[in-house]
């Protein structure tokens, strides 16, 4: 489980370098801008950066991760997870603790 939480944060770190660099080195803000599409926001970020994760695909992932600064794409991870939980516990009548607690494999508590 930690290892898991290491290597999202190094995305994330690296994904924070990347976007430091000058737009005219391949920034994804200076690429769609140039291009005159939008940014993608953080939540579109959080969900295609989930569903990468999820399939995983590190192209996306690392792409995703580069569409916003490593705090918004944590803040949109971390709303995603909440409503995700929210939802399944709806649907399995469930609190969303013991929903939490059994996504992640820990005993009833």
């Amino acid at each position: 489980m930690f290892g898991r939480i290491r290597e999202a944060y190094g995305r994330l770190r690296d994904a924070r370098r990347a976007r430091s660099r000058p737009e005219a080195e391949g920034s994804p803000d200076g690429a769609s801008r140039a291009a005159g599409k939008r940014t993608p926001n953080l939540f579109e970020a959080a969900a295609a950066y989930v569903s990468a994760c999820a399939e995983d695909d590190q192209d996306r992932i690392d792409e995703a991760a580069g569409w916003v600064s490593p705090e918004a794409l944590s803040f949109g991870v971390n709303e995603l997870a909440c409503r995700a939980v929210i939802a399944l516990a709806r649907e399995r009548d469930e609190s969303p603790r013991a929903v939490a607690r059994a996504l992640l494999g820990l005993p009833a508590g």
